[in-house]
Parts: C-alpha cells; sequence; structure tokens
C-alpha cells in the first residue's frame, strides 16, 4: 500500500514495525485507530458518578484523554505495544495466605517500569524515522492523559474484561502498556472488541472491598490499589479488615481469571523482585526508617505511596495479622512517630490486637 506521495510502503513498514517490536523485547504490537467515541461515553459516565474519587487528574484534562489526536496534533495511528512483567516463582497465594507476610502487586516488586519501556518505544520512532525520515512520534508510558487500555483493545492486544484490565487470549493481562503516537497513515491491525469473559465473574466475586459496582466498572474508592497507592489520607475503617496483608496495590481480580493461566513470566531482569519484596514479613517492612525506605524503593512504582503512605499501609496489615509479640512490639515502636494520620492507624492496629496504646 504505497503512498502515492512519498513512495513509502506502509504495509510493509506496519510488517517491520511488529518485528522491530519482538527484537525490543516486547511480546505484542498492534497498530490501532484513534477513535475512542465509546471509550470517552463510558470514562465520562464514570467520572460523573464520582468513582475517580481523589484522582483528579482524570477529570482535569476533559476530552485530551480520549482524543489522542489532541493530545499530540496531528497523530493518525497509536502503536501499542505490551510487555510480560509477572516474575517467576513469586508464589502469590502462598503470601497472600500468610497473615504475617506483606503482599505487594506483581508489578511493584522490580524496578520502575516506565524508564524501560519509554526507552524501547523511543528506540521502535527512531527506526521507523530512519526509514521514513522525520515524522510525528511521541511515546507515552502510563506518563499522559492517555486511556491506554482502550488503544491498546483497539489495535488488537486484546478486550477490556469485567475486572476493567485489558485480556490477552494467549497472554493473560500480567503485562505492561506502552503507546507510541505517530502521523503516519499505516494500516491498522484487526481489533478483537468481542467480550471473552462469558458468564465468568470470579473477578469482581473475589474482590475483597466489594469495589466493583458491576462487570467493567469500578468504584475506586473501594479497590485495594487505589486505597494503598493513590489516596492520601486515611483509609475508611470499614475497608482495613478487608485489605488483609496487601500493602501496595491488589492483583486479586488477575489471581482468579482462567485466562491467566496462560500468562508467562517476563524474561527481564528489571521486572525481578528486589530487596525480598515478594515475601518479607509485614514487621520487618514496617520498621524501615525512612532513609531506608528511600534508598529500598530507588526506581521503583513503591514510591509513589509516599513513606507515610507506606507506614499506614503496612499498620493496617499488622492490625490484621495475628497477634504475637513480634507484631505487637512493631507496633509499639512506632507510638512516638509525629504524622497524626500514621498515628490513627498504629492505634486501631494495636486496638486490633487487645493493646492500648496509652
Amino acid at each position: 500500500m504505497p503512498s502515492s506521495e512519498s513512495g513509502i510502503d506502509y504495509k510493509h513498514l506496519a510488517t517491520e514495525i511488529h518485528r522491530w517490536g519482538r527484537e525490543l523485547g516486547f511480546q505484542q504490537m498492534g497498530i490501532g485507530s484513534v477513535d475512542l467515541g465509546e471509550h470517552e461515553q463510558h470514562l465520562q459516565h464514570w467520572l460523573k458518578q464520582g468513582y475517580h474519587g481523589e484522582m483528579d487528574y482524570l477529570a482535569r484534562h476533559g476530552t485530551l484523554r480520549s482524543r489522542p489526536d489532541e493530545l499530540l496534533p496531528g497523530t493518525l495511528r497509536v502503536i501499542s505495544a505490551r510487555i510480560d512483567y509477572l516474575p517467576p516463582d513469586t508464589d502469590c497465594i502462598r503470601i497472600l495466605n500468610n497473615p504475617d507476610k506483606a503482599y505487594l502487586s506483581r508489578y511493584a516488586l522490580g524496578r520502575d517500569y516506565h524508564k524501560l519501556v519509554r526507552k524501547r518505544l523511543s528506540l521502535l520512532g527512531k527506526q521507523i524515522e530512519e526509514v521514513v525520515g522525520a515524522h510525528g512520534y511521541r511515546a507515552f508510558v502510563d506518563s499522559a492523559p492517555i486511556l491506554e487500555r482502550a488503544l491498546a483493545s483497539r489495535s488488537g492486544l486484546g478486550w477490556i474484561g469485567k475486572n476493567t484490565m485489558l485480556i490477552n487470549r494467549q497472554a493473560g493481562s500480567w503485562f505492561f502498556l506502552g503507546e507510541l503516537f505517530t502521523n503516519l497513515p499505516l494500516p491498522l491491525d484487526s481489533a478483537d472488541t468481542s467480550d471473552h469473559c462469558g458468564s465468568c465473574t470470579r473477578c469482581l466475586e473475589v474482590c475483597p472491598t466489594d469495589a466493583f459496582v458491576d462487570a467493567h466498572r469500578l468504584d475506586a474508592r473501594r479497590c485495594i490499589s487505589y486505597l494503598t497507592i493513590e489516596l492520601k489520607g486515611a483509609i475508611p475503617l470499614e475497608l482495613r479488615e478487608a485489605m488483609g496483608n496487601r500493602v501496595f496495590g491488589c492483583d486479586d481480580c488477575q489471581l482468579v481469571c482462567p485466562w491467566n493461566r496462560f500468562a508467562k513470566s517476563s524474561k527481564e531482569n528489571d521486572f525481578r523482585p528486589r530487596h525480598q519484596l515478594d515475601s518479607s514479613d509485614l514487621a520487618e517492612l514496617f520498621e524501615w526508617s525512612e532513609a531506608q525506605f528511600l534508598d529500598r524503593t530507588a526506581g521503583s512504582p513503591i514510591r509513589r505511596s509516599g513513606y507515610n503512605g507506606w507506614l499506614r499501609n503496612l499498620a493496617v496489615g499488622l492490625g490484621n495479622a495475628p497477634s504475637s509479640p513480634r507484631v505487637i512490639q512493631a507496633l509499639q515502636a512506632r507510638l512516638g512517630y509525629e504524622n497524626p494520620m500514621v498515628l490513627e492507624h498504629i492505634h486501631w492496629a494495636l486496638a486490633r490486637h487487645g493493646v492500648n496504646p496509652g
């Protein structure tokens, strides 16, 4: 399909883009359109319901999030890429079932994925440039107002499941996404927009805090990922017990998804667990000083919670842990902590163990 003006064979270029993407370490590439009309309507309705909680940034940019050509004028296509992140041998269920252990979402165990994925997408843009010359492109990795799951679905990388995750029939949902906006009129990949979840509702039923209002509709204000990462204040009392030992994010709706039996472990060293974060005790992590936290979470998504958020989340986990001298001592050692919000969670946790903080 050569361009009559430029002589560029865009069909061949699209084939090369898929090949280059795989060579750069992505598991799959897809080329999609910028038309997200139905997803824009869904987003606006979701925002009007207030399901985004304190995430004001989701409403701040108007239609920019659902109209790629407004975010980067001239954009004709979005090249979506996915890269597996599930570390091998992380034994999620065993950690979740051990209330003395801290469960962190599997995506957060290693280094932050943003730089790695963005660098590779930028390299892809430069490879394209070597063929077509200067062109308008920009790489994004969860770093701008973008409906990345909708774009990935339009690019043929999967469908948006009942748990609002993008699901791929060959890979489940344990992967990161990134996008390369381009002004090139590349041929579109076939979008499989069918819902392959069928009658399965395991993800909706397993949610510890009942965050799903309905299929495809998540009330973020009840979601453990929101509570432990995005929320900056106190965690609502009525949700603390249900959080169990989940201290940064939550994977329950992915763990029960039947499609994740096809998920493959990541081969990226950057995504492998650091500092034994895949199997650490709650009390051990709670004892980290701020300097230790900053050192051991350097280049990690966990930094997003901040040190006070980290202690708050761990205090809830310790409040839900079985009573033991180790747990109680760890909590009592923090009774002089200066942050009132964190201190309130420590008092709550001690009360759960029948200890009067005094």
